[in-house]
C-alpha cells in the first residue's frame, strides 16, 4: 500500500451540504437495522441539529476535506470535542467521521486522513481521538487498529 499524505482544509458549503447527506444517509442505514427507518431519521437529524447547530461553522468542530498532493479532493473527515467529556475540560476529541472516497479507497488514504486529523487535534492541545466504529465495518476496523486505535468499551446487541 502506498504511502500517502493530505492536507486538510474547510468545507466550502456546498461540501458541507453533500458531506452531511452522505453523513446522514450512512447512519440511517446502520440504525434502520436496530429500529423503524423514520425513527432512524428523526434520531439523525436530532443527532445533527444538536452536534452541528451552526452546520461548519459550529465552534470547536472541524469540519474539513483531505487533499493529496496533486490538489485532488480524496475524502473528508468531521472532528470535534469528545461527547463524552465535559465541554472545555476534555484532553481528547472525537472523531464524528471520516471517508476516503470510491477512487482513492485502498491507497493509503484512510490512514493519511486519520493522521492528519490526529495532528489537527495535538496542535489544540488534545492528547487523544477517540472515535466510534460499527461491528461490521471491517475495512475500518482494520484501519483504525493499523493506527494504533485500542478499543475502550464495546456494546452488542442480539435481535430475538
Amino acid at each position: 500500500m502506498d504511502t500517502q499524505q493530505v492536507t486538510l482544509r474547510k468545507m466550502t458549503p456546498a461540501e458541507y451540504h453533500a458531506a452531511a447527506e452522505h453523513r446522514e444517509a450512512e447512519s440511517v442505514h446502520a440504525l434502520s437495522k436496530f429500529m423503524p427507518e423514520e425513527l432512524a431519521r428523526e434520531r439523525v437529524r436530532h443527532g445533527t441539529a444538536h452536534f452541528l447547530p451552526d452546520g461548519p461553522d459550529t465552534a470547536g468542530h472541524h469540519l474539513v476535506m483531505a487533499e493529496n498532493g496533486s490538489g485532488e479532493v480524496v475524502g473528508n473527515a468531521w472532528i470535534g470535542p469528545d461527547p463524552g467529556q465535559a465541554s472545555g475540560s476534555a484532553d481528547s476529541a472525537w472523531l464524528y467521521d471520516i471517508n476516503v472516497f470510491e477512487p482513492f479507497r485502498r491507497h493509503g488514504y484512510g490512514s493519511a486522513i486519520l493522521a492528519a486529523a490526529e495532528e489537527l487535534v495535538a496542535r489544540e492541545g488534545r492528547t487523544a481521538l477517540a472515535l466510534d466504529v460499527v461491528g461490521s465495518n471491517e475495512a475500518a476496523i482494520a484501519l483504525y487498529r493499523r493506527s494504533g486505535y485500542e478499543v475502550s468499551s464495546m456494546s452488542m446487541r442480539k435481535n430475538l
